[in-house]
């Protein structure tokens, strides 16, 4: 049945669009910036000649997939097709990784590519100047091949942070940055203050801040009024493992956000990332949960197909909850 405002809903690709109720399906096409002429369309399970996909029109609960052909044949195109874009620029892992606690830069790397991750997260830090030809992580992890991710690790005002990225916009030309700002060491939770401020700064310089805050939904649409380029509220306390605290507030976060929301800090272990995921975030940022495992490039294979799961469970779409059982079998023409 059409809403009050004349639109219907329906899905399509395996995500719920509202239309105009009585488009077309051509038209519908066209809306998406398709040319129908060149795509199939199936709708219910149905393949809709093309010849009446301006005659077909769409109505309230529809399923719509729409297909064109690509090149190839990898049967994994649902996942990889799934990209999603930060400050313009686009991946496709929804897995960001630490590069710290490692016992070294060889297992790093080796863990980087087990968790298919594009994105790194460093730390910026002084040059060892008593031994400059110690190993960089540089030498292990080709920064023209992964987007480094500077970040601001330690920083306890908005001036430590502000300071921190000049630097490594000089050192790398990043402008794509991650901002945190703390409030004090024991629970290393930030501070949301000095995190404005920061932000607001920072953007007026040019960088395209990526920024962790507190699960507060407020505090987060203020940091993207400011011009954060993602929101990265915490799960928990960063180093704990406990997992996602507040499942409403990330939810309400992602619900309110113009920009992408990537949980920052808590995870523990892979069905941490994936109700991240099914939560409807962007993407989920890990360091400990990897580096701190038994085997760190074990886990980082099983948090990479725990985004992938988590992320392809959220586009199907959960059944309903329910206070009471449900048979799954019909009940008439018992014996």
């Amino acid at each position: 049945m059409p809403h009050t405002d004349g639109t219907v809903t329906i899905s399509v690709n395996g995500e719920h669009k509202r239309v105009a109720a009585g488009i077309s399906l051509a038209d519908l096409a066209t809306e998406l910036g398709l040319v129908p002429e060149k795509v199939a369309v199936e709708r219910n399970m149905e393949v809709v000649p093309r010849s009446t996909l301006g005659q077909v029109c769409v109505e309230d609960g529809d399923d719509i997939e729409i297909v064109h052909f690509v090149g190839g044949g990898d049967h994994a195109g649902v996942i990889a097709d799934d990209s999603w874009t930060v400050a313009g620029r686009t991946f496709r892992s929804r897995l960001i990784v630490g590069t710290g606690k490692y016992k070294d830069f060889a297992q790093n790397a080796a863990a980087l590519e087990a968790s298919g991750a594009e994105i790194v997260t460093v730390a910026v830090r002084r040059v060892n100047v008593s031994d400059p030809k110690a190993p960089m992580l540089t030498d292990f992890i080709d920064p023209k091949r992964v987007t480094y991710l500077p970040n601001t690790a330690g920083c306890f005002t908005a001036d430590e942070a502000i300071r921190t990225l000049r630097l490594a916009r000089e050192a790398g030309g990043w402008d794509l940055v991650k901002l945190e700002v703390l409030g004090e060491a024991k629970t290393l939770y930030p501070d949301m203050r000095e995190t404005l401020k920061a932000t607001e700064v920072l953007v007026r310089e040019g960088f395209k801040p990526m920024v962790y805050c507190t699960d507060d939904p407020i505090a987060a649409k203020q940091l993207e009024e400011a011009g954060a380029v993602a929101i990265m509220p915490l799960g928990a306390p960063i180093g704990s493992g406990l997992g996602i605290q507040n499942r409403v507030t990330i939810r309400l976060i992602v619900e309110g956000a113009g920009v992408p929301v990537l949980v920052d800090a808590g995870v523990g272990t892979a069905s941490d990332a994936a109700v991240a995921m099914e939560l409807g975030c962007d993407g989920v940022l890990m360091n400990t949960a990897i580096a701190e495992a038994k085997d760190p490039v074990m886990m980082a294979a099983a948090m990479r197909a725990a985004v992938d799961a988590g992320r392809l469970a959220y586009r199907a779409g959960r059944m309903g909850q329910r206070r009471y059982a449900d048979p799954s079998s019909p009940l008439a023409g018992l014996i």
